[in-house]
């Protein structure tokens, strides 16, 4: 996997962009295309929208490829459930800080969330590339 991460400031605000946690579920590009422009260089355009708009998209993100952090006051979290969704045809969302080995003893720290691969077919193992779309799971 990539480790390339690249980062795009405004204000209070830098949203980091780590490439090869990128799923292209293009959850960030729909939900606020004037922002997330994939064609465009660069593809991040902070901006064009305000921050709580930016964040609020940022924080669908099932992959985690996108995040941020902010220089400004923020409400302490109260809760450390963790939650894990199951995408309909697609991956695992583990939404949590989680730590992670592979089968040769290697260990990743993953921040806020995670998508793991369901179908079998992804090439980055244990995470989700988007592979289920090409191979259309079901599941």
């Amino acid at each position: 996997m990539s480790n390339l991460r690249k980062e795009y400031t405004k204000e209070d605000l830098t949203v980091i962009w780590e490439p090869g946690k990128c799923i292209h579920s293009t959850i960030c590009a729909n939900g606020l295309s004037e922002v997330f422009r994939p064609k465009d260089k660069p593809w991040i355009q902070l901006d064009k929208a305000e921050s709580d708009r930016i964040k609020k998209q940022i924080d669908q993100c099932p992959s985690g490829a996108l995040s941020y952090v902010t220089s400004a006051p923020t409400e302490t979290a109260t809760s450390n459930e963790t939650e894990v969704e199951v995408i309909q045809n697609g991956p695992l969302i583990v939404k949590a800080t989680v730590k992670i080995t592979d089968k040769d003893g290697n260990t990743e720290i993953r921040l806020n969330r995670s998508s793991f691969c369901r179908c079998g077919a992804s090439e980055n193992k244990p995470y989700c590339d988007g592979s289920h779309r090409k191979i259309e799971f079901v599941g």
